[in-house]
C-alpha cells in the first residue's frame, strides 16, 4: 500500500499559493474546469516528485502541462534538457519568458494529446513527467507511452480513480480496457496519495502519483490484434468472451488450454491469459518464424556473380558474400514507414530498421523477392521501383542490397515475430535522429538509406 502525502510547512505553502494566484492574474489566467487546470502549491510534494523521476545529467524530461512550473523549478539544472509542452497559450508565453536566460528549456505550446512524440526519439531516452489534467490524462498517456514509444520511465500524477484502473486486477470492477493496455507495456505503481488541499483550485477528489517503467515481458504478441480482441471482449463487459472473438481460433479449445470456462466474461480473464489468447487467434503465417537458420541462400563474388549455395546460418557465420532487398514504403505525406525489429530477430534486435528486408533465397530474382518481402513482412502489395545497388561491406552484413521504393497509403498486417512495432517519419525527423543516435538502427538500414538520401538530395522527387 502507498502512504498519503503530507502537506509540509503550512506558512511556506500560503506564501506558494499567493504567488501561484498572482502569476495566474498577472497573466490573465482563470483556472478553467474544462482544461483540468489544478495548479500544485506545496514545494515539498513537487520535489518530492520530481525525484521519483530519477533525473540524471544527461537525461532528456518531457513534462505535459507544466502550468506555472512547480515541478520545472525542481528539475531544471538537474537534467541535460527539458522540454515543456503546455497547452495554454499565455501559460507558455509566461514559462517561455521565465526561462529565456536557459539553452536546456524549450517551451512548446502544444495540446499535450497531439504532440508529435516522433520528434522526441533524437533525445531518448526520454523521461515523462507530468501533473497531468483530469480532463485529458489519458489521451496524453496516450500519445506519449503507448508502443513505440522513447519514454523509458514516467511519473504522472491524475485523478486517484483513473489510477486504480489502471492498476486494477482482473475479477474486479475496475478491470478493463485501460488496465490491460497499460498493463501490457507498463509496470505501474501507485506511490503517494495527494490531498485535494495541495492544489489551487481545489479539486473534489484526492490525486495520486503513480511511476512507470516498461514492462518486462518474455511474450511476443501482435499487439494491434491484443488491442482488437481486448476492446472486442469489454464492448460488451457482461456477454461472454467468446461471442465477440473472430473464428480464426477454436474458443473451446483455447479456453480449455487456459483452464477458463467457456463461458468466461473478459473481466474474468487474466493480462497473461489475454496474451495466449491473442497468439492463438493470430492466423498470421509466420507469427512463430523471425527467421529461418537452414534457409538456402546464393553465396555471390563481388560482382554479384553466384558461386555456390550455402544454409543461411553458415553464410552469416562465415561472413560469406549473398544477396538482399531492402524498401523503403513511402506515404502521401512523403514520410517513410520504418519497423522496429523483433526481439526474435537474431541480426540487430530490438532496432530500427528498412521498411521491409530479407534475403533473397537459392535462384531468387531481386525483383521478386522484393516483392515477397513486401508482402510477407508488411502485408502490402505494391508496385515497386528499383532505385540503387549497395555494395557488400560489413554493415550490409556483406550483401549485396537490391534497393527499392513503393508507395502505400492503407493498412499494415505484419508477423509479430519479425516486426515490433512499425512507425511513419518525415524525412527531416529521421535524419535527426540517426545524427543524434545512429545506434538506434540497423547498420545495414542506414547504408541503405545513405544512398537514398544522397540520391534524393541530388535528383528530388
Amino acid at each position: 500500500m502507498f502512504d498519503p502525502v503530507s502537506i509540509g510547512g503550512f506558512d511556506v505553502w500560503i506564501m506558494i499559493a499567493r504567488e501561484i494566484i498572482e502569476v495566474l492574474k498577472q497573466n490573465g489566467v482563470m483556472p478553467s474546469k474544462k482544461l483540468g487546470q489544478n495548479f500544485l502549491c506545496d514545494a515539498n510534494v513537487a520535489r518530492w516528485i520530481v525525484d521519483q523521476l530519477d533525473p540524471q545529467p544527461e537525461d532528456t524530461v518531457v513534462e505535459v502541462g507544466p502550468g506555472t512550473g512547480a515541478l520545472t523549478e525542481h528539475l531544471v539544472g538537474r537534467v541535460k534538457r527539458v522540454i515543456l509542452v503546455e497547452f495554454d497559450a499565455r501559460l507558455a508565453e509566461y514559462l517561455t519568458d521565465k526561462f529565456s536566460d536557459r539553452d536546456d528549456v524549450e517551451v512548446h505550446q502544444f495540446d499535450g494529446a497531439r504532440f508529435d512524440v516522433r520528434n522526441l526519439y533524437k533525445h531518448a531516452p526520454i523521461k515523462f513527467l507530468g501533473n497531468l489534467p483530469y480532463s485529458a490524462g489519458g489521451a496524453i498517456m496516450r500519445n506519449f507511452m503507448k508502443g513505440p514509444t522513447p519514454v523509458v520511465r514516467a511519473v504522472l500524477m491524475l485523478q486517484k480513480e483513473f489510477i486504480d484502473r489502471i492498476v486494477a486486477k482482473h475479477k474486479t470492477k475496475t478491470y478493463g480496457v485501460l488496465s490491460l493496455r497499460m498493463q501490457s507495456e507498463w509496470e505501474s505503481k501507485p506511490v503517494k496519495t495527494v490531498p485535494p488541499e495541495a492544489f489551487h483550485p481545489r479539486p473534489l477528489i484526492d490525486s495520486t502519483v503513480m511511476t512507470c517503467v516498461p514492462s518486462v515481458n518474455s511474450e511476443v504478441y501482435d499487439k494491434r490484434l491484443f488491442d482488437e480482441l481486448v476492446r472486442r471482449g469489454f464492448s460488451q463487459r457482461r456477454k461472454q468472451v467468446k461471442k465477440q472473438f473472430p473464428d480464426t481460433a477454436n474458443w473451446e479449445e483455447v479456453s480449455a488450454s487456459l483452464g477458463l470456462p467457456v463461458t468466461a466474461r473478459a473481466e474474468e480473464i487474466s493480462l497473461d491469459q489475454w496474451i495466449k489468447i491473442t497468439q492463438a487467434f493470430d492466423d498470421h503465417p509466420l507469427k512463430s518464424i523471425p527467421q529461418s537458420a537452414g534457409e538456402l541462400l546464393d553465396v555471390v563474388d563481388e560482382n554479384d556473380e553466384v558461386v555456390r549455395q550455402e544454409k543461411r546460418s553458415v553464410v552469416h557465420a562465415e561472413k560469406m558474400i549473398h544477396r538482399a532487398v531492402h524498401i523503403l514504403v513511402f506515404n502521401k505525406k512523403k514520410e517513410v514507414l520504418l519497423q522496429k525489429r523483433s526481439v526474435l530477430k537474431d541480426n540487430f534486435p530490438g532496432h530500427w530498421d528498412t521498411s521491409a528486408a530479407g534475403h533473397m533465397g537459392a535462384g531468387e530474382s531481386y525483383d521478386s523477392c522484393a516483392d515477397r518481402e513486401l508482402k510477407e513482412e508488411l502485408g502490402i502489395d505494391a508496385e515497386l521501383q528499383h532505385i540503387a545497388h549497395v555494395r557488400p561491406c560489413g554493415n550490409t552484413g556483406w550483401e549485396h542490397i537490391g534497393l527499392y521504393v513503393a508507395r502505400h497509403d492503407g493498412a499494415l498486417r505484419f508477423p509479430c515475430s519479425e516486426v515490433e512495432h512499425t512507425l511513419w517519419f518525415g524525412m527531416d525527423q529521421l535524419n535527426d535522429w540517426i545524427s543524434a543516435r545512429p545506434e538506434d538502427f540497423a547498420t545495414g538500414f542506414l547504408e541503405c538509406w545513405k544512398v537514398f538520401d544522397e540520391k534524393f538530395r541530388k535528383y528530388g522527387d
